[in-house]
């Protein structure tokens, strides 16, 4: 039979498991909105970002009833902390899902800018490392770690690259400067998107391995 602390893990590990599935649906609207898919609904994502924020709130409570009523041994206190700085993470993540749809529904002309510069090469990216971070916290492995940190530098160089043709672009052409500009602050987004990730594996690392990896991460 299980202990009250094993029931109480495993409630917490599920419940970053729905946190981080709830993110990840966000993440795929936002992609579909600055793809110019027009059924992008705001209802929908605003009920998701509340189901967020709730589920945000109730990783605290659990961590901190595991702390008040509990006694972690060192493997589990580092899921435990791990666990909460994962959740913010996450709850980042959804956040700046929703700062893309606002950014890209701002984005005139859209079609012709994203295809030109090949946008859905990046969301594509943006896509993986999001469904690769929910993969690596439920396995645990460190090659998904890896993973996620090649994924993260393919989307940092590609949105520095896109960003600077979009600067040259609205030199040339005024009337792009309004679109540009916001597609540059979507496109910052979902770079910071990907730090988000990385900063997960991170602490994912951290929960496998007893150790950070902050300032190490060349060796990935």
């Amino acid at each position: 039979m299980a202990s009250l602390l094993e029931i109480e893990l495993a409630k917490l590990k599920n419940t970053i498991i729905k946190i981080g599935i709830l993110s990840e649906n966000q993440i795929i609207e936002a992609m579909k909105s600055l793809l110019s898919d027009p059924n992008t609904t705001d209802k929908k994502l605003k009920k998701n970002e509340n189901k967020i924020d709730k589920l945000d709130v109730k990783i605290d409570e659990i961590c901190q009833n595991i702390f008040a009523l509990q006694q972690p041994v060192a493997s589990d206190l580092r899921f435990i902390m791990s666990a909460m700085q994962i959740s913010s993470e996450i709850e980042r993540i959804g956040d700046l899902a929703i700062s893309v749809i606002k950014n890209s529904k701002s984005v005139k002309e859209k079609y012709d800018l994203v295809v030109r510069f090949n946008v859905a090469s990046i969301t594509k990216n943006v896509e993986a490392i999001t469904e690769k971070t929910n993969e690596c916290f439920e396995t645990q492995q460190e090659k998904t770690i890896e993973e996620i940190f090649a994924l993260n530098k393919l989307i940092r160089v590609a949105t520095e690259k896109v960003i600077e043709e979009i600067v040259v672009e609205m030199k040339v052409n005024p009337k792009a400067v309004g679109s540009g500009t916001n597609l540059i602050l979507a496109l910052k987004h979902l770079e910071r998107i990907g730090e988000h990730c990385t900063n997960i594996a991170e602490s994912i690392y951290f929960v496998i391995n007893a150790k950070t990896i902050k300032h190490e991460k060349t060796k990935f």
